[in-house]
């Protein structure tokens, strides 16, 4: 039987693991134009640097698929979230471009499935009729990370260096791990000694469900078509739209004030009014920021702040409504052995626009970004994809005559 435990806590709880890994996973992005000056890297090989996070998180999701089932979540939960601490602090020791690769590399592999766990802790604990609000609430963790975490990562980069950033985080893990230790309850509803017959048994009846494979390629075409823009906006804000690298904590400062409200509101949203409904037109409405952002040439910081701004609540808007109706496609004793695939297939659609994006643009002799409007049209094929596909998820949780299997 389960401890009671506070649902606010639980989720606050939650949300403080995700700021600290989509931080760590973020803060690449702003300091890209340090990194390629420091290191002496070409925008292929930075592009290269942001993937070697995504596909090694691809490698670890799909082989967590193999255990993630048979094992408490709680613990299991806090040793990633160690491991993920340990990589972290590799990545602010690193002494050059190929040994800072090697640590990204094995922060996206213990990242990666945090991202799942937390997800499927979230499944396995909110109802199905709460569920898009409890994802509202942890995305949270991208709006603070951008309000709060990156512009202070960028002036502690400032101050220091560019390996600041990640002895901040670390702290962070610090903090939050003693938090997560006495705050997470355990969880182990899900574990039956039947699974625990043969380590390849869930995955091999997470692959047998079609609208298991449907659920992963709507999250890949979403990841794709945001991850395709974001590690580059950066580089082209400083390089083409003359904004300044003091400047740049204000993009994600507007946008993380934006999305910490925004996010929320479309959780609720989505739980009152559908989440398919919701989905559909937050991506519709999303497509208007992405070209905005990739066509500008103005060098106004206003008018770009604007656009940003509306990048930030609308692209990763998508994400709310997307999730709890992606959470939902699996069957619940079954379900972490499927958020780690898609944790899978997440991050190697993330690897493949970061890396595809790097090959489409370029830098002129000027040191102009050339090709990103290219890019721009690549994301709204694949947000307008997902748009259509949408609706042919099956939500298991949304059956009213499935049992319930909250713990209590």
């Amino acid at each position: 039987m389960q401890p009671k435990y506070s649902e606010r806590a639980l989720l606050l709880t939650l949300a403080g693991i995700q700021f600290s890994h989509i931080l760590d996973f973020m803060i690449m992005m702003p300091l890209g134009p340090l990194l390629m000056q420091e290191l002496g890297i070409t925008t292929h090989e930075f592009g290269l640097l942001v993937a070697s996070y995504s596909f090694s998180a691809a490698f670890s999701g799909l082989l967590a698929t193999t255990f993630v089932d048979r094992f408490e979540r709680k613990r299991l939960l806090l040793f990633m979230f160690l491991m993920f601490g340990l990589a972290t602090l590799a990545c602010g020791l690193a002494p050059s471009y190929a040994t800072l690769i090697i640590a990204r590399g094995l922060a996206g592999a213990f990242g990666g499935v945090l991202g799942a766990l937390v997800q499927t802790i979230i499944g396995d604990t909110i109802p199905f009729a709460r569920r898009a609000t409890a994802s509202g609430i942890v995305s949270s963790a991208f709006s603070i990370s951008t309000v709060a975490g990156v512009p202070l990562s960028l002036w502690l980069a400032s101050l220091f260096q560019w390996r600041a950033p990640f002895i901040f985080i670390v702290v962070l893990v610090a903090v939050f791990m003693v938090i997560a230790v006495r705050g997470l309850p355990e969880i182990r509803h899900h574990l039956s000694k039947e699974k625990q017959a043969h380590p390849f048994t869930a995955l091999f009846a997470v692959m047998r469900d079609a609208n298991h494979w449907r659920a992963m390629l709507l999250s890949a075409l979403i990841i794709f078509s945001g991850f395709t823009i974001i590690p580059y906006i950066t580089l082209y804000a400083v390089n083409n739209i003359a904004i300044s690298q003091h400047d740049i904590a204000y993009i994600y400062l507007a946008g993380g004030a934006a999305t910490l409200v925004s996010a929320r509101l479309i959780g609720r949203w989505a739980d009152v009014h559908g989440k398919v409904k919701v989905y559909r037109i937050v991506a519709f409405a999303a497509m208007l920021p992405i070209l905005a952002v990739t066509q500008l040439e103005t060098n106004s910081l206003a008018l770009w702040l604007v656009c940003t701004t509306l990048f930030f609540v609308l692209v990763s808007g998508r994400f709310i409504p997307a999730m709890a109706i992606i959470t939902s496609a699996a069957q619940p004793k079954l379900r972490g052995t499927f958020m780690s695939l898609n944790g899978t297939v997440q991050s190697l659609a993330m690897g493949l626009a970061a890396t595809l994006s790097g090959f489409i643009i370029t830098q002129d002799a000027m040191g102009n970004i050339v090709g990103y409007q290219n890019v721009g049209y690549v994301a709204i094929v694949a947000n307008l994809l997902a748009i259509w596909y949408v609706s042919r998820i099956v939500m298991h949780d949304a059956h009213p005559n499935l049992p319930d299997v909250t713990p209590k």
